[in-house]
């Protein structure tokens, strides 16, 4: 029955992409099992359907008292072993009430999580990434010639893919260390966490140059977020998705279009707020995230202008008129 349930989610899943490929094939030796019908936890050992027994390595004590759901039964080939991965039921735990929210913005060098009175900025991985990307494509340029019959050696395949391997371990870590501090920042302070959908980045990668086309698919922003939602949703952090569009080009006080004025850092020539890149990013996320809302939390604080450099310009200093007022006040989100 496991086998089948699996099969059948596969050919499914194959089935529903408009893009179909090849016929899914079958690449590791893997398998699900449910519990009590194709395996039980018995005196120390976990009992296989078939006679089978494999003894318990190690668990999170934490969710003994979980019910135990699907496992997936795995051959990893460089152990040489099968290892049983168990699942378990965790209860679901109820989003509280926010004060405020946590807006996130990606980007290539830098991911920065803030608000109008918290800034926190996090270095990404992708350079780190890169150069084991490139160490396996030179291999790769090098062997690829048909003077070299080492390309057929088994060790070098064996290295190529070794570095490949290492550069996706350093994205998808960085990605999950990455997405448990931003959901532990936003339930320390108890904010809601705003981020942009970014769903159908793939259309905006192909204007890019070549050099940061590669390095934005390396990071992979997707898995980022995919974890961030998965963090959110395991601590009860409310979770709120906008629309990208002019998060880093319109104005968050008078929504003009913004000018360049140094290196990262635009200015409005309407209203003359000034700032960096990101800190307007962020402010626009969750600006668009109280709009998505209705305005349900507490009306924000008014934000500030910086005083730098007034007479750049030689126009006189300005001051923001805040935000948009809300729809509503002091009702829960």
């Amino acid at each position: 029955m496991d086998c089948w349930r699996e099969a059948l989610s596969i050919a499914n899943s194959w089935i529903r992409n408009p893009e179909k490929g090849k016929l899914p094939t079958v690449k590791t030796l893997r398998m699900w099992l449910t519990p009590l019908l194709s395996y039980r936890i018995k005196d120390g050992y976990i009992e296989i359907i078939g006679g089978y027994k494999l003894k318990i390595i190690g668990w999170d004590k934490r969710y003994d008292e979980c019910p135990n759901a699907e496992a997936r039964l795995v051959y990893k080939k460089e152990e040489k072993n099968m290892f049983l991965m168990i699942s378990k039921k965790i209860p679901k735990i109820e989003k509280y009430t926010p004060k405020n929210i946590l807006a996130v913005d990606v980007n290539e060098r830098s991911v920065m999580a803030g608000n109008e009175t918290l800034e926190v900025r996090y270095n990404t991985s992708v350079e780190n990434a890169l150069h084991f990307k490139k160490l396996a494509e030179e291999l790769q340029e090098k062997y690829s010639s048909g003077k070299y019959r080492a390309w057929k050696s088994k060790n070098i395949l064996k290295r190529i893919r070794y570095f490949h391997r290492k550069a996706r371990n350093i994205v998808e870590n960085w990605a999950k260390q990455l997405s448990h501090n931003i959901v532990e920042l936003a339930k320390q302070h108890n904010y809601a966490i705003g981020r942009e959908d970014l769903t159908n980045l793939i259309d905006s990668l192909r204007k890019l140059p070549k050099e940061h086309r590669i390095k934005t698919i390396l990071l992979s922003y997707r898995k980022l977020i995919e974890w961030i939602d998965w963090q959110a949703e395991k601590n009860g952090v409310p979770i709120i998705i906008v629309e990208p569009n002019g998060t880093s080009s319109i104005c968050t006080i008078c929504n003009s279009k913004l000018v360049e004025n140094g290196y990262r850092r635009l200015k409005c020539k309407k209203c003359g707020f000034e700032e960096d890149r990101d800190k307007i990013a962020i402010l626009n996320i969750k600006k668009k995230a109280y709009q998505r809302i209705g305005g349900s939390l507490t009306t924000p604080p008014a934000l500030q202008m910086k005083d730098v450099n007034p007479n750049r310009c030689r126009e006189p200093m300005k001051h923001s008129k805040g935000y948009l007022p809300l729809e509503s006040e002091g009702s829960q989100l």
